[in-house]
């Protein structure tokens, strides 16, 4: 079974819905839901109002920790390579290949390189 989590949104406890009213009848309090599983803000939030208010507060400040862009990223030749699979039918084996997005040039890999993460950086050059 699944540990219960509870959203993230700063102000999850403070909108009014029946689910997240705890306590005695006469001692009716908001609280935070608490679930198994969300669909927001990577699995941590609620609902969309939940993850837009956990940006609002805290996003700029994560930009700021992970790095914020100060320069435009520019799609080159050198930086444009995505691995693909040719989805074959009547049986034939798939076909693997790196791409360039910018010269449609194409170039036959393995499945093994298809599937490492190393064979394109995180920044689109091609590592083989």
């Amino acid at each position: 079974m699944s540990q219960l989590k509870y959203c993230q949104g700063p102000k999850c406890h403070t909108y009014d819905t029946k689910d997240r009213k705890k306590g005695p009848k006469d001692n009716k309090r908001n609280e935070t839901r608490r679930r198994s599983s969300f669909y927001y803000l990577d699995g941590n939030c609620c609902s969309m109002q939940c993850m837009y208010d956990w940006f609002n507060v805290y996003g700029s400040r994560a930009l700021d920790h992970f790095g914020r862009i100060t320069q435009p990223r520019v799609l080159t030749a050198d930086n444009a390579w995505r691995v693909q699979r040719n989805w074959r039918a009547d049986n034939a084996p798939d076909m693997y290949y790196a791409y360039n997005f910018i010269t449609d040039e194409q170039r036959p890999i393995t499945e093994q390189q298809y599937n490492n993460e190393q064979t394109v950086t995180e920044d689109g050059r091609l590592a083989i």
